[in-house]
């Protein structure tokens, strides 16, 4: 996580309402937090985007419930309209308080859009990263 920040962008707690049949996280639970936690990278650079893609998501290990599951996010790169966030997901296991595991990583990519929602060129008002 070299380049991602401390901090993560969003932290949840999963709950059992989060569950599959087989007691792990759906997997669809997470892709949604991390198209959350991508969006709000862009927020330096973007008034309002649209989700194009996410790329390479592997779950490399289950998320159980009572995990605590951080998504880091930073922008790897700004293009005219487009922009890719790199998003990394770490599980702070519920019985063991000093496991963290990484469970995923995606790179999602998002288009600066006007109210019309059509595409707009990025203002590059943040801190390029």
């Amino acid at each position: 996580m070299s380049d991602l920040p401390a901090s993560p962008a969003i932290r949840v707690n999963m709950m059992p309402r989060d569950t599959n049949a087989h007691g792990t996280i759906f997997g669809g639970i997470l892709l949604s937090y991390i198209d959350v936690a991508g969006a709000i990278a862009t927020r330096p650079f973007c008034e309002l985007v649209v989700t194009v893609k996410m790329t390479e998501v592997v779950f490399l290990q289950p998320v159980f419930v009572g995990d605590v599951v951080s998504f880091y996010s930073a922008v790897k790169k700004i293009g005219r309209t487009s922009i890719t966030v790199t998003v990394v997901v770490e599980a702070e296991r519920w019985r063991r308080s000093d496991e963290r595991v990484k469970v995923t990583e995606a790179e999602v990519v998002y288009v600066n859009v006007d109210e019309n929602r059509r595409p707009t060129p990025i203002l590059r008002t943040g801190a390029a990263t």
